[in-house]
C-alpha cells in the first residue's frame, strides 16, 4: 500500500549525511525532492538509523501520497521501535488540509507544519519531515513558505539534475543544504498507479467506519460559507427556485449576497453574478470529506458526509472513530474531495464551490 520501505542497500551519501546529523544533531530535517524521488525512503532509513541513539520525530506533509493515515492531513507520530513502512506507523496527532492537492491550500499546508513541528520539537530530539513533490510552478513558492516560515536546521534536498536550485538558491548561506542522489532503485509512479495507492489507502482507513448523526448546532461549522448567515426564508427560496428553474434545497444570506444549495431543474445557461449569489450544487455535498477537528484544532479523523438534512439541522457522517473518540470532535470541516468509502475518489471540488 505504501511506495516506500526500509531497505540498506543505498548509496554511500546517505551514510555521509548520517554522520553530519550524529555530529551536529540538527532539530528540523526537511527532506526535499520532485515526485518519485525517494523522500518517503529516506526518512525511512534514516530513523531507523537514528532511532537507537535520538528520540526521532516524523512529520509525513506528502499529502497526495500519504503514508501515514488519516489522507488529506499532515500527521506527526513518534516511532519508538525500527519500521519498515510508513503503513506501520500510527499517527499521534494530525492537521486536516481535506484535499489530496496543495494547490488551494498554502495556508493550511503551511499553518499546519508549523503547528506540528512546534509540538514535536517538545518531545523529540530530531524531527525528519516528509514535504510533497510538488516543486516547480506554484509548488516552489509553497516550499519558499515553509522554509522561510518553519526555519529548518537541515535540507537534505534529491536532486536528479538541478530541478530544485531555484527553491534552495535563497537559503544556501542561512541553512545547512545537503545535496543527495537519487537512489537508481527509486521507482516512477504513473498517475493510474498513485490513484491505486491512494484507494488502497482510502479503503484501509475507513475500514470499520460508524455512521454518526450529528446536530450543526453542537459543533462549529468551518471550511465552507453554509450555516454562517441567516437562514432564507420560504418566499426567499422559492424566488431563487422560479428565477433560475432550480430546486434550492437551502439558502442563507450574509450581508448583501444569497447563498444557495441547489439542482438544476432546466439545463441552461444563467448569468450570475457572484458577488450577489453564491450557488452550491447539491451533488458536490455527497461523499464529502470532512474532518473531524478536537479544540485544539487538531484533526482526530476524517469522514464522509452520507447525508445532510437542512430543515432539521444534522448530518450523518461515516467515519472509523469510536464513540469516544467522537465525544472529543467541536469542529466539523468541510473538505474538497468527494470520495467512497471502498476507495474510489469521486473527484476533487475547487476551493470556492462550497
Amino acid at each position: 500500500m505504501n511506495k516506500a520501505k526500509y531497505i540498506t542497500d543505498v548509496p554511500k551519501d546517505r551514510e555521509e549525511a548520517i554522520g553530519v546529523i550524529e555530529s551536529k544533531r540538527p532539530k528540523i530535517i526537511f527532506v526535499l525532492g520532485d515526485i518519485d524521488t525517494g523522500k518517503s525512503t529516506l526518512i525511512t532509513y534514516l530513523a531507523n538509523k537514528l532511532i537507537e541513539t535520538f528520540k526521532i520525530g516524523i512529520i509525513d506533509a506528502d499529502i497526495g501520497q500519504k503514508g501515514i493515515l488519516p489522507p488529506t492531513t499532515i500527521s506527526l507520530t513518534f516511532p519508538r521501535d525500527k519500521f519498515t513502512s510508513f503503513s506501520e506507523l500510527k499517527a499521534e496527532k494530525s492537521y486536516f488540509i481535506g484535499s489530496t492537492t496543495p494547490n488551494q491550500f498554502f495556508g493550511e499546508m503551511v499553518a499546519g507544519l508549523k503547528r506540528l513541528v512546534d509540538l514535536s520539537t517538545q518531545r523529540a530530539d530530531i524531527i525528519l519531515v516528509d514535504l510533497t513533490g510538488y516543486v516547480h510552478g506554484q509548488g516552489a513558492e509553497l516550499k519558499r513558505l515553509k522554509i522561510e516560515t518553519v526555519k529548518p536546521d537541515l535540507i537534505l534536498a534529491l536532486q536528479r539534475r538541478n530541478e530544485l536550485e531555484n527553491i534552495l538558491k535563497p537559503f544556501k548561506n542561512k541553512i545547512e543544504i545537503i545535496n543527495l542522489e537519487v537512489s537508481k532503485d527509486a521507482k516512477i509512479h504513473e498517475p493510474s498507479e498513485r490513484r491505486r495507492i491512494r484507494r488502497e489507502k482510502w479503503k484501509a482507513y475507513f475500514q470499520n467506519s460508524k455512521t454518526y448523526r450529528l446536530s450543526l448546532n453542537d459543533y462549529i461549522i468551518s471550511g465552507t460559507q453554509l450555516f454562517q448567515g441567516r437562514e432564507l426564508t420560504k418566499e426567499e427560496l422559492e424566488m431563487l427556485g422560479n428565477l433560475f428553474k432550480w430546486l434550492v434545497f437551502y439558502g442563507e444570506k450574509m450581508g448583501e449576497k444569497y447563498i444557495a444549495v441547489k439542482a438544476d431543474l432546466e439545463h441552461y445557461s444563467r448569468q450570475i453574478d457572484k458577488r450577489v449569489l453564491h450557488y452550491i450544487d447539491f451533488e458536490k455535498l455527497s461523499n464529502l470529506l470532512v474532518g473531524l477537528i478536537d479544540e485544539d484544532g487538531f484533526c482526530i479523523g476524517v469522514g464522509i458526509l452520507k447525508l445532510i438534512n437542512f430543515r432539521e439541522k444534522w448530518i450523518e457522517v461515516l467515519a472509523p472513530l469510536s464513540e469516544e473518540e467522537m465525544k472529543k470532535v467541536r469542529e466539523i470541516r468541510f473538505g474538497r474531495i468527494r470520495v467512497r468509502e471502498d476507495g474510489e475518489e469521486l473527484g476533487l471540488i475547487d476551493r470556492g464551490a462550497i
